[in-house]
């Protein structure tokens, strides 16, 4: 579902309030870096809420969906927020490795979809890359339990196999050479992003 989804059907979603979603917005700050570092001149990712369209649960308050979207409120795939209230999960996780990793995937799926790109590129084999835990072997999957790194950015390698972990999300910039790494810093220091 997306933004246009709900044009006819019930409330518009709207842009997160500043300090709603502490742990979302701290993640996607981090993402924005990468993504700044990647895609020059692209605006930085918001967060947008839906209106849940399950019942309301029992504290009687509906904090809707939390969507990775772009500057125009558009996104692409699954809430970030995914969880059973009734059962007693959390609206946010609290492990900050996991809600960088659940970002990070957000993202990509919002960029990928929307503006066509692949993004971000491993610069040494030209394809994709994805966020895994760090260290994570070729035949890892989403959910398995025993990847305790933080996430990075993981290329699939060329056809003889070889995997690599290329920088951890957030820091894509250092991968740059240097005169892209150059630039990027100025427009940092005029947009006064990231660090």
């Amino acid at each position: 579902m997306n933004y246009f989804s709900y044009s006819s059907i019930g409330p518009e979603p709207g842009r997160a309030e500043p300090g709603q979603w502490p742990k979302w917005e701290a993640a996607l700050t981090v993402v924005n870096c990468d993504l700044m570092a990647t895609l020059p001149g692209q605006d930085a990712l918001i967060l947008m809420v839906a209106p849940s369209w399950q019942s309301l649960p029992p504290s009687g308050i509906d904090r809707g969906q939390v969507y990775v979207a772009m500057p125009d409120g558009r996104w692409h795939g699954n809430a970030v927020n995914v969880c059973d209230l009734e059962e007693g999960d959390p609206p946010e996780p609290d492990d900050a490795t996991t809600v960088l990793a659940v970002v990070a995937d957000a993202a990509q799926a919002t960029i990928m979809e929307l503006l066509w790109q692949v993004r971000p590129l491993c610069r040494e084999h030209k394809i994709g890359m994805h966020p895994r835990p760090a260290g994570t072997t070729d035949d890892w999957y989403q959910g398995e339990t025993d990847a305790a790194g933080p996430p990075v950015w993981w290329c699939r390698g060329s056809q003889d196999g070889k995997s690599h972990d290329v920088s951890l999300v957030g820091e894509l910039a250092a991968t740059l050479p240097g005169k892209q790494r150059r630039a990027l810093r100025h427009s940092e220091r005029k947009r006064d992003v990231c660090r």
